[in-house]
């Protein structure tokens, strides 16, 4: 386990995930110190002793944190080992976290909802894809997410959604090497009804227009994007929606 401080108010710690419990791919979680002093947790994690011991540190042994917001709706293996670690915070979740651990304390509004929005509002901003699945009915598709940016940090915290793939090594000089992109469940997850593409679009374009100064881009299962170069994020954003283009143009082919 490891911990990133991507900004003085700002950390990503990055955890372990493994399918079929060989190939690690990885997941995260991160602290956020708001105006006021005081935290909130992105996501949930089984945090590790010496974690858990800085993240005390950090947080007066957790006095301080104020919410767990659970973003990813099928993301719950952590969810109740988190709320162990810290069961002073609120702990917030999307609808399907209320119906899957129904004995657990949720307070009442959803991740994904404008009420639970308006409560870390201004310092956190929330975005919910659209003319997507958020559910999807295949428990394997796991495209959509709440993205969040903090804005003090200008740091995109988001979950599957988006990708970032990084090579080890010498292997970073292959064209392929620090792509940002879609997840690649996309085309399962587009609604079939007209206009499900072109909202999708829609709220692609709004996200990289309204959110133009985010500096890192934390993901789940791949790594974080902290050293952006001549690339800031939303500019790879625009990128990886310009190679998914031909993807939405037969969606709406098909559906309008």
């Amino acid at each position: 386990m490891q911990i990133l401080s991507i900004a003085e108010n700002f950390w990503n710690i990055r955890g372990s995930f493994r399918i079929g419990g060989v190939l690690n791919i990885g997941t995260q979680a991160s602290l956020v110190q708001l105006a006021s002093g005081r935290f909130v947790l992105l996501d949930s994690l089984r945090l590790d002793s010496t974690t858990r011991s800085r993240i005390n540190r950090i947080t007066e042994d957790g006095k301080l944190i104020d919410a767990i917001l659970n973003l990813h709706p099928f993301h719950t293996v952590h969810v109740e080992a988190m709320h162990r670690t810290f069961p002073e915070a609120r702990l917030y979740g999307t609808r399907r976290h209320h119906e899957r651990f129904a004995d657990l304390p949720w307070e009442p509004e959803t991740t994904e909802s404008p009420a639970l929005h308006q409560l870390f509002a201004p310092e956190l901003d929330f975005s919910v894809p659209r003319g997507v699945d958020f559910v999807s009915p295949n428990p394997n598709l796991h495209f959509s997410s709440v993205l969040v940016r903090h804005r003090a940090s200008a740091t995109l915290h988001v979950d599957d959604t988006l990708i970032y793939m990084r090579l080890p090594g010498p292997l970073q000089r292959l064209s392929q090497a620090g792509r940002l992109a879609f997840h690649p469940t996309l085309a399962q997850v587009l609604e079939k009804r007209p206009g499900a593409a072109a909202e999708f679009r829609a709220w692609a374009k709004a996200l990289i227009t309204d959110w133009a100064d985010v500096r890192h881009l934390c993901a789940a299962h791949t790594h974080a994007l902290t050293d952006p170069g001549s690339r800031p994020p939303m500019t790879r954003v625009a990128q990886a929606l310009n190679r998914v283009e031909s993807l939405l143009a037969r969606h709406q082919r098909r559906y309008g």
